[in-house]
Order: structure tokens, then C-alpha cells, then sequence
């Protein structure tokens, strides 16, 4: 049965690809997840990220190193103070719709991102208090107070120049003809099946782009996508199982490409959200201090991931200056997890945990509820699909979840997404002054060192509050076909199509 179903997800992916596969200059790209709203005001997902390096540019880019090169600004500067920064932009950027990228077209969408009533975008640039157009070319932010994380915030959605003309006539329904500014522009999207974006003749830098399309596959089986790109169907897929290295290793046809990621996955928890949380998990932090001397990162590694990540309590790798070396990894200890639960007055505590329905997310899962429950929990297991799970999550209709980001390379986001108090993926509604107070320090802070002190204080406030519990840092795991050349991995686990192609 499971033999005819691959076979048949196979067949499926030859009809709806065969007229692209025609032609040698396009790729194809099996990604896990379905990707939400394509507009970088509203999105939340990592999965509309992927096609977003392709459709929307960036006023600068991440580099492999973590350091930022220019996109669509060839240069920025901080005042003296830390208030403002001033940005330079590129001559000759032509958005999709013919718009010629200007200052104002600029500060049309920063604005927008900053005020808008469908803008998930406020947060990453609370300290925005004016966009100031200097001239054509030059823009202008000024700053409340200083705000380190900015330049971050700026290398993603934030920073990405959307067409004005289009998100001013359709608002909150930009996503349904997402015009930009990247190296392909749109064409189509089938929901739950594919998204097709084609080569934009006025890219500034057009000779650097050697495909002609790209075809967005959604394929959430792991196996199903390394089936596709065995048999040809795909050209690359994102997001490798684990357990499926070796065999891509093993196949002179493929590629394995990896790279360390600044990724995490993290056991979040409802401490607030309506009814849900009102359980002796989201009401008592000794509960969850007892759920985290059950288990083991260690095996979860070793067992579910082929030990291929990086076991962590914490947001940031072992490697980071913002890591808290004081407070490393702790070891399982179920004595020390059944005697919290009796100093907590709870007996054998029920516990839901939802997960995204892919076998690794569901094997982490399972590997968890195990070590709880040998420890006195009753931990249930509820898998969904990602953007279900994430509506659910909206509602409080939940009591606990395994959350996968991406990762960003300034420590803020990393720490705020599931976690700051004004963050609207604060789904479980954590809100603790000190930590907010010793947030903002970071915020203000630009030297590196001093950064790094106040972080290592912040991170020391959430591993005791616990409103959630990392588990790992993630390895990025690619495979594509050796016709495809190019591609260069970078920590935030994106995809970049300039410089790649197929031969």
C-alpha cells in the first residue's frame, strides 16, 4: 500500500509537471510546508520564506559568514547617537509592474509594515518613529531609541519593497497578486500543490539569474519528496529527514549539502491563552521544570535526528557569544522530575503537545512522551498540519507545542518570537516584566560585548520562567540533483537563486 501511494504522489507530480520539465531552465523545488499569505506584511511562516527569496528583495542580504552584503541598498549608517540610520539605495531597481524603485516608494512600504492594520511586521520595527526621504535615493529612519535588532529585521519580510500601487488598491489582499521586486515574479498558485514564479527581464542584476522558472512544490512527505527527486520529478528539495542523509550520500545522481543552522525547535507552552492554559502545566513553573528534568536532548538527537543537530536548552548555539556558557544542557534526572511534581502537588499531570504532522516533528514527539510519562506525566500526543496547528495556536486552543524557527541572525528575534510580550507569535502569552526590562537593555545596547552580557541575562530569566523549553539547534539539510550548480547554503536555512543553475 505504501509502495502505491509513493507511486502515485510520483505520477501526480509528472502531470502537473511535465510541460515545465520540458525545458532544462527550470527548477523545481519540493518544500515541505504550504507556505501562508505571499505578502511579507502579513506572514508568518517559514515555508512562504523560500519562494519570498525569489519573488521580493531585501534591502540587504545574509551572508554565509552572518555579516550583510546589498540588495536593494548599497549602503546604510548609523548616526553618532544610534537614532537614525541612513540608507542608500541601488540606481536602476524596477519593481514587476514597471514601478521604479524610489525613496518614497521605499517609505511607502516601511510605513506600511510599521502601521498597517494586517502588518505582523510592527514588532521588528517597534523603534521606527519617522521615514524621513532625504532625496530620490536616500532614506532616512529615525529611531525612538536604539535598536540593534534593526539591521536584522531589515535583511528580511521587513526590509522587502513591495509595488504601492498594488498593496495600496488591494491592502490586506496583496497576497492574492504579490507584486515585487526579487528575480521572478508571479504567475500562479494552486493552494496545497504548487507555486510557479517566472525570471523578471528588468532584475538589476539579471546576469546573475540562469533559471528561467521556478516551480514550488508543496510536498509534506518526506519520503514522498525524496521519491520526486530520485526518479527526476524534482530537481532539489528542502528540509532532508534526517534519517535520509545516507541514502542521498549514497546516490552518485544526488547532492547532500548542509550547513549549521540558526534554527531552534522549542517545546512552547499556554500560559495564558483562554481556557486551554489552565492546566498545571501553563499554571505552575515547577511543572515545567519537572517536564524538563524528564527528558534527554541528548537521545532525542541521537535517536530521531541520527545525531546530526545540536542539543540545546537555549535560543542561541553552544558557539554564540549570546549563549549562556553557565547554563548548559542539563542531563535527565526523573528522580529529580517525580520529586518536583509531588513539591508541586500533582499527580500524573495529562498533557497535550501538538505537533506539525511530519515524521520528524512526530518522532521527537513520541520520544518525549515517552521519557514524561516514565517520569509521572501523561503526555498526548495531537499531530496537524503546520498552518492548522498555527490557527489553533491563535485561539489558545492549545496546551503545548513543538515551534521550529528558522532562525535570524541578530539574538533578538530568535529569543522575542514565541516569547516577547508584544509579539504575535506569542501565542502562550508570556509576559514577564523583568524579562521585558532586560530585553529592552539589549535593544538599546550596540556594543557587542555588552550586547552579549545583557543577553546571557535574559536568557537566564526565560530558562527559569520556562515559558518554553528549547530542545535543539537545527542542521539544514538539502538535497538536490547534479544537474543543479550553484547553490550556496546559508545559516538561515534560505534558499538563494542567484548563481544557480542547471546543467
Amino acid at each position: 500500500m505504501r509502495r502505491l501511494m509513493l507511486l502515485s504522489c510520483v505520477a501526480v507530480a509528472l502531470g502537473a509537471g511535465s510541460a515545465w520539465a520540458q525545458s532544462s531552465s527550470v527548477l523545481r523545488l519540493g518544500q515541505q510546508d504550504e507556505p501562508d499569505a505571499l505578502d511579507p506584511a502579513r506572514s508568518g511562516t517559514f515555508a512562504a520564506r523560500i519562494p519570498f527569496m525569489a519573488l521580493c528583495d531585501k534591502l540587504w542580504d545574509l551572508q554565509p559568514d552572518l555579516s550583510f552584503k546589498p540588495q536593494l541598498a548599497t549602503a546604510w549608517k548609523w548616526s553618532d547617537d544610534n537614532r537614525a540610520l541612513t540608507i542608500t539605495l541601488r540606481e536602476g531597481v524596477t519593481l514587476h509592474d514597471g514601478t521604479p524603485m524610489t525613496a518614497e516608494v521605499v517609505r511607502a512600504n516601511l510605513e506600511r509594515y510599521r502601521t498597517a492594520a494586517e502588518s505582523n511586521r510592527k514588532g521588528e520595527l517597534r523603534s521606527v518613529s519617522a521615514i524621513e526621504v532625504v532625496d530620490a535615493k536616500t532614506v532616512r529612519l529615525v529611531l525612538s531609541a536604539p535598536f540593534a535588532p534593526l539591521l536584522a529585521a531589515l535583511s528580511d519580510r521587513a526590509g522587502m519593497i513591495a509595488s504601492p500601487a498594488v498593496f495600496q488598491r488591494l491592502g490586506a489582499d496583496f497576497f492574492k497578486e504579490p507584486v515585487c521586486s526579487g528575480p521572478f515574479k508571479f504567475v500562479e498558485r494552486v493552494a496545497q500543490d504548487r507555486i510557479v514564479l517566472e525570471k523578471f527581464p528588468g532584475y538589476w542584476d539579471a546576469g546573475n539569474i540562469k533559471i528561467d522558472r521556478i516551480v514550488f512544490r508543496m510536498m509534506p512527505d518526506t519520503t514522498v519528496r525524496l521519491v520526486n527527486l530520485q526518479s527526476g520529478q524534482i530537481d532539489m528539495l528542502q528540509d532532508l529527514a534526517p534519517a535520509d542523509a545516507g541514502k542521498v550520500r549514497a546516490d552518485a545522481k544526488l547532492r547532500l549539502v548542509t550547513t549549521p543552522g540558526l534554527g531552534y525547535a522549542a517545546i512552547a507552552f499556554n500560559l495564558a491563552n483562554g481556557a486551554a492554559s489552565d492546566n498545571p502545566m501553563g499554571r505552575n513553573p515547577k511543572v515545567r521544570a519537572a517536564f524538563e528534568a524528564a527528558i534527554d536532548r541528548n537521545v532525542i538527537n541521537q535517536v530521531a535526528l541520527e545525531g546530526l543537530f545540536v542539543p540545546n536548552n537555549q535560543t542561541e548555539l553552544p558557539t554564540s557569544p549570546y549563549n549562556n556558557k553557565a547554563l548548559p544542557v542539563p542531563g535527565r534526572d526523573v528522580a529529580k522530575a517525580r520529586a518536583l511534581l509531588k513539591e508541586a502537588g500533582v499527580e500524573k499531570p495529562v498533557f497535550e503537545l501538538m505537533v506539525v504532522n511530519t515524521p520528524r516533528d512526530r518522532q521527537v514527539a513520541e520520544i518525549v512522551q515517552s521519557m514524561a510519562n516514565e517520569a509521572g506525566f501523561d503526555v498526548r500526543v495531537r499531530a496537524g498540519e503546520v498552518n492548522s496547528n498555527i490557527a489553533a495556536m491563535g485561539r489558545g486552543e492549545y496546551q503545548g507545542h513543538i515551534n521550529n524557527w528558522s532562525g535570524r541572525a541578530d539574538p533578538d528575534l530568535n529569543i522575542s518570537i514565541f516569547i516577547g510580550a508584544d509579539s504575535f507569535q506569542n501565542w502562550g502569552k508570556y509576559n514577564s516584566p523583568v524579562f521585558e526590562a532586560a530585553m529592552g537593555r539589549a535593544r538599546a545596547e550596540t556594543d557587542p560585548a555588552k550586547r552579549a552580557a545583557v543577553y546571557q541575562e535574559v536568557t537566564k530569566i526565560y530558562l527559569e520562567d520556562r515559558p518554553m523549553l528549547n530542545l535543539y539547534n537545527l542542521t539544514w539539510l538539502f538535497a538536490h540533483s547534479s544537474r543543479v550548480s550553484g547553490f550556496v547554503p546559508v545559516p538561515d536555512g534560505l534558499i538563494r537563486f542567484q548563481g544557480m543553475k542547471l546543467d
